[in-house]
């Protein structure tokens, strides 16, 4: 081998090298990159890096800004602690002096370290960001509604009302950025034109409706952060339970920690009938009228302060502040005994002269609460102000049979399909006549726990066939009969390689 080979050889070495350290450097500075776009918060002032300074790392989710371990050393002097040891420079100090003090484990303390001490950090105001939101890729009304009706089987009003509800909110929002940007453009606080107030919604319904399955798809729709949460947690401040900022907590973990897309997004506040006031006015009510009274800010519209990755404030968590004015809020509830306050209305309003109606005729009426009042509202114990900052109220029809039987198999992740899914696993074919269907929406109807009565029912004469199936690998079709259901027969099993149905009794 002559030197001008060797020479090849070192090159091509020399170019491998020269390659791995690049990529080796790329997929750094890529870590780096995502690390940048979150910032760390002093564990004791809560002080981002941004106004704090650079921050001193003591374990990997803890660190302490230079004033705050300056003030801690200060102090350590002026208690009668003497020289420091040698823990060498610390940032801009020198602790050459300082003895050897061992350092408590924070870790190992009851509350421990929460594991999300950042923030991500805010763009910077000089330079144009993209806006969140975009006229031309929100749909229409229209559209929403019909994206609806693949996955909710009826409740036609609700639906429409949600879809424009929605639409105009988020009209509002890109409104109130283009007035900002003019505003800035002008060199003034105060823009122009027409400023569109916030329209947050009250959802009645009975139970099984499907209140919390409209909102969830929703937001599925429209790819924003939602944040579903219940209202019995709710305590007033100072109380055991989780303060009325957490519901603002959650949307931010929604949004991975994003300020400015959590004040885009979208809090259901479900089981809200229960922070109607008590009857007893004797001792405080701290989980009712008091909830309510603290959540008028929040819906409002206001700068509130909420920690970051957990439910409560304490001094073992970030803060940060997060702005309500374009959140849109969606209250729901069942609202248990809001009926017989709308028969007492109904009956007071037909029970003079001889053409009265009888007391009795509004028992048998399922759909009374769609004929609901604010005035309804209040006697059941939510206060006036909290109702007037929910101006869109709407409620939600009871499911019929037909409505249940459509439940079973129209919608994109229907039960039936769902069971269709897995015995499409063990390469079996599942199949309901029309009378079986007619058979469970019976059952469930007489369960009065809407539609989540049927996959109870379901699961109830699924156990058998889920069991014996994997036994036989000659079962080919499981058809469900009605004299199944009904628990007069079995289901009809139909064996590979035979077009005759066979009738088992012992499944």
């Amino acid at each position: 081998m002559s030197n001008d080979d060797f020479k090849e050889v070192d090159n091509t070495t020399n170019n491998i090298d020269t390659t791995d350290t690049t990529n080796s450097s790329n997929n750094s500075n890529n870590s780096e990159n995502k690390q940048t776009d979150y910032e760390d918060i002093c564990y004791i002032c809560r002080r981002p890096e941004s106004v704090a300074g650079k921050m001193i790392h003591i374990q990997p989710n803890l660190c302490i800004c230079n004033d705050c371990m300056q003030k801690t050393f200060d102090s350590m002097s002026n208690g009668g602690f003497g020289n420091f040891g040698n823990l060498g420079n610390i940032g801009n100090m020198d602790f050459s002096n300082m003895p050897n003090i061992s350092m408590i484990n924070l870790s190992d303390l009851p509350g421990g370290i929460p594991s999300s001490q950042k923030i991500k950090k805010k763009k910077p105001k000089e330079k144009k960001a993209e806006p969140i939101l975009d006229i031309h890729s929100i749909p229409a009304p229209h559209r929403i509604k019909a994206s609806l009706d693949d996955y909710v089987v009826g409740q036609e009003q609700a639906k429409k009302v949600m879809s424009v509800a929605v639409y105009n909110h988020y009209k509002r929002v890109m409104a109130d950025n283009k007035n900002k940007a003019e505003a800035e453009k002008k060199g003034s606080s105060v823009f122009d034109g027409v400023e569109i107030e916030k329209s947050n919604m009250l959802m009645i319904g009975p139970t099984g409706s499907g209140k919390t399955y409209l909102v969830k798809t929703l937001a599925k729709l429209l790819d924003v952060p939602l944040a579903i949460t219940d209202a019995t947690s709710l305590t007033e401040a100072g109380y055991i339970g989780d303060d009325i900022e957490s519901v603002v907590s959650k949307l931010l973990a929604a949004a991975d920690n994003d300020v400015e897309r959590a004040e885009h997004g979208i809090i259901f506040i479900d089981e809200i009938d229960k922070l109607a006031k008590k009857r007893n006015a004797n001792q405080r009510d701290v989980s009712g009228e008091s909830v309510q009274q603290g959540m008028l800010k929040l819906l409002e519209g206001s700068e509130v302060e909420v920690p970051v990755g957990a439910s409560s404030k304490n001094a073992m968590v970030p803060m940060t502040t997060v702005d309500t004015r374009n959140i849109l809020f969606i209250c729901g509830g069942a609202f248990p005994g809001l009926e017989d306050i709308i028969k007492e209305r109904l009956n007071k309003e037909a029970s003079i002269g001889f053409k009265a109606d009888l007391k009795d005729k509004y028992d048998g009426d399922e759909n009374l609460l769609l004929q609901a009042t604010v005035e309804d509202i209040r006697k059941f114990g939510m206060i006036p102000e909290f109702i007037g900052r929910l101006p869109i109220m709407f409620s939600l029809e009871a499911l019929t049979e037909d409505m249940l039987v459509k439940i079973l198999k129209e919608p994109k992740n229907a039960i039936i399909k769902q069971y269709q899914k897995l015995l499409e696993m063990d390469e079996v074919k599942l199949e309901f006549d029309d009378d079986a269907l007619y058979a469970i929406a019976k059952k469930a109807k007489e369960k009065k726990v809407g539609a989540r009565a049927l996959r109870a029912i379901i699961e109830e004469f699924m156990l058998d066939i889920m069991y014996e199936i994997p036994k036989d690998d000659n079962i080919g079709v499981v058809t469900i009969t009605k004299d199944y259901i009904e628990k007069k027969g079995g289901p009809l099993i139909q064996m590979r390689g035979t077009p005759e149905l066979e009738d088992s009794q012992n499944l």
